[in-house]
């Protein structure tokens, strides 16, 4: 929102002292976000005045036309003497009130201007168009000024080409600062200044205008027209409103289109004017019906859902409510009865309509926010006035004023309620005296009844009001205390767990992203889930940021891959990443509706149990994808690409942060490689997946080759506690090595549960240090050779304990795998 200061100081008392800027800081303080104070035509320098041109001479053999003209500008050159000005423009005529800039002055941007000679004449300054005056957009022609102004007059007081203009960023729940009314009475709310309501009083004109009805009241709850006729087609629109309609952001067109969007920006009430001749039969607010069409004035034909609002008439659609009109029934240059349409249409109807469509515009841009349901008499009185002031019309008496009955809204809210949510002691007489500044009335003691204004539908609840008291108390008033939390609390045992995950992984190697937790249904194909896939069950969003990814994720991978090939993209090669975060999985019977908890009370614990029942399942995981070398080659030695063991590797660094020990077995399971891929279990739990990525996967989202990853579910592990530091003995170790022999198909990782089995309590550690196919060991066959470290907590072992345990542990892996000692 577009604010000019000059346009703010006519309905607010602001001290004449007080600059845009200082403004401006008064409405931050409050509460509004003013992003930006332009100080429009601050390098504008006379002398600019008002000319009348006496003669035009057409200059010949150039290539464009070129006019030498004689202007008068009275005394302001100095001498009286008319002026010579050479101009390329063609649209004014002897006779015509302009506005000329005189040698030693400047336009906007720096532009100097003095005498000089061009096109073999001597010209003696320049005559300006809107552009050039920085007042708007039209490259058309010269400024031709309407009426008769005093000629030699001060341009710049005459046009209001000085001024500060706000710009305001109008957050959803603020409407009504979509207007000047709304920022003036903020800004003499903050000065303690009186306030002067443009919107005045409503009119008492009686009897109905055009015919009109409200079909569907859930769209539309009050309904205004009134008639104008005999407006003059040529009117012109006065300057002072072209200039503030400029500054404000909206270019001028005719008399009747610019007295409607000057008063949506002055009240915040937006205003379509039909052509009467035009309309036929009574106009019917109503939803679409099958097969409707409309012709908006944007020349596209568009195909109406059930669901969108429109203005009728006996010929069927004529507007799309609140966003655009349609192309039958617009004004045009030869309209003279007009027939302005003023109401209230429901936010929500406004805001679905406009985003199916993509049809936004300044209108549904504030009736999505709230528009005051008591404006639409008062500014369609106030539109018809104004044509039939600046345009020769005659208002028609009467309007006619459809409506739904709707109940004031009041909120009970105790009167110390803002002092214990911002901790400062208000008072009641504050409250009050608050509320009513934004226009609420306050009645009660210690428990106030407030109804709020027609113009903050915002206010809907008692924290509402308090964050009215607190902001206009100002918010530098709250004193900053650090919370002190109650002895013995801290970080919850799975909160510790996270953060140990995070430096672990870390510490490892890996780098943290945060991916947004959206997927679409593309992503699903891209891994190669199958169709019953219980990944592929997700919920889709209402109202998603992106249609691209309008589904909430189940697995971590897609964003995590995504981002692995936007590195790869940008000449990363080597890339280690890891996620955490939560992922939502619906069980197959769908999710309920949530209900709507009130705010006037804690919820209850059948309350928080039915919030609960309508959330899906959202397990907490970490994921990790690898890419390229793990270990870069250099002058210590050659380098190592990342391969599925480093994706197991990395599960077991998390496992290790919950004193987990993870069980690793052969899977085929989605997106991974059918022969690269292990199950990963905590006890007899499937805790998650690693290995090598699919080639199809790979290429479906551009990963190099060999891509890796891991995925595992933090739930699935035991629940963590603190962390025990291992028994130290100080007695000597004991190392055994042992190389057996068994079918190819048997995993390692049998083999060395097996051995763990049969060592027994004095095993510390065992580790696989060689694997050999070959013709020694016979088709069919592989060997394994492992350490194996044995120490006691209490004595130093003999060779015969040692040796004894060897033993025991190679019988139970020969029983379970059918492994035999290598050379034996």
């Amino acid at each position: 929102m577009r604010a000019p200061l000059s346009w703010l100081r006519e309905y607010a008392a602001l001290p004449a002292e007080a600059t845009g800027r200082d403004v401006a800081a008064e409405l931050i303080a409050a509460g509004l976000e003013v992003e930006t104070v332009e100080r429009a035509g601050a390098d504008l320098r006379g002398p600019l005045v008002v000319g009348e041109v006496l003669a035009i001479e057409e200059l010949t053999g150039f290539k464009k036309p070129i006019r030498y003209c004689q202007v008068d500008v009275g005394r302001a050159n100095g001498t009286g003497e008319p002026q010579n000005i050479v101009c390329g423009a063609t649209n004014f005529s002897v006779g015509d009130r302009i506005v000329a800039i005189l040698p030693g002055g400047a336009l906007p941007g720096g532009f100097e201007i003095g005498s000089r000679k061009t096109y073999g004449k001597l010209s003696e300054g320049m005559i300006c168009s809107v552009s050039e005056l920085g007042i708007g957009e039209d490259h058309s022609g010269i400024l031709v000024l309407p009426g008769r102004p005093e000629v030699g007059a001060d341009a710049i007081e005459l046009l209001g080409l000085r001024d500060d203009v706000l710009d305001i960023a109008v957050t959803p729940d603020r409407g009504y600062a979509l207007s000047i009314r709304g920022v003036a009475r903020e800004a003499a709310t903050a000065y303690g200044v009186a306030f002067t309501d443009p919107a005045g009083d409503a009119p008492s004109d009686d009897g109905p205008a055009y015919p009109a009805s409200i079909a569907d009241t859930s769209a539309c709850d009050r309904f205004v027209l009134r008639e104008v006729r005999g407006l003059d087609p040529a009117a012109q629109t006065p300057m002072w409103m072209r200039v503030r309609l400029s500054r404000a952001g909206v270019r001028p067109v005719s008399l009747a289109v610019d007295v409607t969007n000057y008063l949506m920006l002055e009240l915040g009430q937006p205003l379509h004017a039909f052509d009467r001749t035009k309309l036929s039969g009574e106009i019917v607010v109503r939803r679409a019906r099958p097969g409707e069409t409309l012709e908006t004035l944007d020349h596209v034909r568009r195909e109406l859902d059930a669901e969108d609002v429109l203005i009728t008439d006996a010929s069927g659609p004529i507007s799309m409510a609140g966003a655009m009109g349609g192309l039958a029934t617009e004004i045009d240059e030869k309209s003279t009865d007009l027939v302005l349409e003023a109401a209230h249409f429901d936010e929500i109807a406004t805001a679905r309509m406009v985003r199916r469509h993509k049809l936004h515009s300044e209108a549904s841009y504030r009736f999505e926010r709230g528009v005051d349901r008591e404006l639409p008499v008062r500014a369609a009185h106030r539109a018809a006035a104004l044509l039939a002031e600046l345009g020769g019309a005659e208002a028609v008496p009467g309007a006619t004023v459809a409506e739904a009955p709707v109940a004031p809204r009041a909120i009970t809210m105790a009167a110390d309620h803002p002092d214990r949510v911002a901790g400062v002691a208000y008072g009641r007489g504050t409250v009050v005296s608050r509320l009513e500044q934004v226009g609420c009335a306050v009645e009660g003691g210690d428990t106030l009844t407030v109804t709020p204004p027609s113009w903050r539908p915002d206010l809907t609840d008692p924290s509402d009001l308090a964050e009215e008291v607190i902001r206009l108390e100002g918010y530098e008033a709250i004193p900053s205390r650090a919370p002190r939390p109650a002895a013995g609390q801290g970080l919850t045992p799975r909160q510790r767990l996270r953060r140990r995950v995070g430096r672990a992984l870390a510490g490892a190697g890996y780098v943290e992203a945060l991916n947004v937790p959206f997927a679409s249904a593309r992503d699903w194909d891209s891994l190669q889930l199958p169709a019953d896939d219980a990944r592929r069950r997700a919920l889709r969003l209402a109202n998603p940021l992106s249609e691209d990814e309008p589904l909430l994720r189940t697995t971590l991978l897609p964003g995590l891959l995504k981002t692995l090939a936007r590195n790869v993209g940008r000449g990363f090669g080597d890339v280690a990443l890891f996620e955490r975060g939560v992922v939502f999985r619906p069980d197959g019977d769908g999710v309920p509706a949530a209900p709507r908890l009130s705010v006037d009370h804690g919820p209850s614990a059948d309350e928080i149990a039915s919030v609960d029942a309508a959330l899906p399942d959202q397990p907490e995981r970490v994921a990790v994808v690898l890419a390229g070398d793990r270990e870069r080659p250099g002058w210590w030695g050659a380098g190592r690409p990342a391969t599925w063991a480093d994706a197991i590797e990395a599960a077991r660094t998390v496992a290790r942060e919950a004193g987990v020990e993870l069980r690793v077995e052969a899977d085929r399971h989605e997106p991974w490689h059918p022969g690269r891929c292990a199950a990963l279990y905590a006890g007899d739990t499937l805790v998650g997946h690693a290995g090598e990525l699919a080639p199809r996967v790979i290429k479906a989202y551009g990963l190099p080759p060999r891509a890796c990853a891991m995925e595992l579910e933090l739930r699935g592990l035991d629940e963590p506690g603190l962390p025990r530091a291992p028994h130290v003995s100080t007695y000597p170790v004991a190392t055994q090595d042992v190389a057996l022999t068994v079918p190819a198909d048997v995993p390692a990782a049998s083999v060395e549960s097996s051995l763990r089995a049969g060592a027994g309590e004095l095993l510390e550690s065992l580790r696989l240090f060689d694997v050999y196919t070959g013709e020694q060991v016979g088709e069919g066959h592989k060997s394994l050779a492992y350490t194996l470290r044995f120490r006691a907590p209490d004595r130093t072992l003999t060779a015969e304990e040692t040796t004894a345990a060897r033993d025991a542990a190679v019988a139970v892996v020969s029983e379970r795998t059918g492994a035999t000692l290598r050379g034996a």
